[in-house]
């Protein structure tokens, strides 16, 4: 990552009176990519969010957004940032445009600038027709349309978005991810947080897994699918068992039944291993990786751990 850009966050903790919520951190989302933010819940997450936006002063460490400290560096840190929490809170008295203006008018952005930035925005969220409606009558997906909208009011270098995609409709997920790429693309650093690994796998460049507080692991999501679990299903499991068996292939029974795991690095071999299979005279139903890139990493990891 260039000097000045993006994020950067190292050894970074804070606590709450007794309870550790981050205990050791390090973390890297650089611009022009977006940077997967997973873990189990209490493990530090939106307490490290928190502190990425200037709302939070860590207890140690040192933080950089866009180039600044968001403790020392306030205005300029937050000038540059893009913050959407899980949840929407909303003025009951202001419409959906007026929500936009007004956070416009905080970035010191000219009334009529941000009259159109607000236009703009409600017809990218798809929520033109909702503009002049009081914010607090939009559903919780709607809400959340409308808090991305008010994260990208001022254009800023880097988004930090607490599960973004939460009361989405399959259509308005869809939606996000091309917008979140489109950012990527645009050079905007994107640090997203979310439950919903199987999204994750199709907008991610980069992962950081936390654990109690810590940083377990940090990679591209190519090289965390380098080695993945793979379900091939067959008329006979058992004739497929014996025949990975001959084959010298690793290989672990489902416990759900019916299936056989098998670790492999690449497409390539898939397609070699079902080549071998079909030659052997074994009848196989499917052959698919058992999971996503990211949800396999995961639940590796916590298998790690336990």
């Amino acid at each position: 990552m260039s000097p000045g850009s993006g994020v950067a966050a190292h050894g970074v903790r804070r606590s709450f009176g007794s309870v550790q919520a981050v205990a050791d951190v390090d973390l890297v989302a650089a611009p022009g990519r977006v940077t997967a933010l997973i873990g189990p819940n209490g493990s530090g997450k939106t307490t490290l969010l928190l502190m990425l936006a200037g709302l939070l002063a860590p207890d140690g460490g040192t933080v950089s957004v866009a180039g600044f400290d968001p403790v020392t560096q306030s205005y300029q840190a937050r000038s540059r940032t893009g913050w959407m929490p899980d949840v929407f809170g909303t003025w009951d008295s202001l419409t959906a445009r007026e929500v936009l203006t007004t956070v416009a008018g905080a970035y010191r952005i000219a009334p009529a600038d941000g009259g159109r930035r607000a236009a703009e925005l409600l017809d990218l969220v798809h929520l033109t027709e909702l503009a002049d409606q009081p914010a607090h009558v939009l559903s919780r997906g709607q809400k959340q349309r409308l808090g991305l909208a008010r994260a990208l009011v001022h254009d800023p270098e880097v988004l930090l978005l607490d599960e973004p995609a939460s009361g989405l409709d399959p259509r308005s997920r869809v939606d996000l991810r091309v917008l979140l790429r489109r950012l990527a693309a645009e050079g905007k650093a994107v640090l997203v947080s979310s439950h919903v690994l199987a999204e994750l796998d199709e907008m991610a460049d980069d992962a950081v897994f936390l654990s109690r507080g810590r940083t377990v692991a940090a990679e591209t999501i190519e090289s965390a699918g380098e080695t993945r679990r793979w379900r091939i299903t067959a008329l006979d499991p058992e004739a497929l068992v014996a025949h990975l068996a001959r084959a010298g292939v690793a290989y672990d029974v489902d416990p759900d039944g019916g299936s056989v795991l098998v670790p492999l690095s690449a497409d390539t071999e898939a397609a070699a291993l079902l080549g071998d299979a079909v030659r052997a005279g074994i009848d196989v139903v499917s052959l698919a990786p058992a999971g996503g890139v990211l949800e396999q990493k995961y639940l590796a990891l916590e298998e790690e751990r336990r």
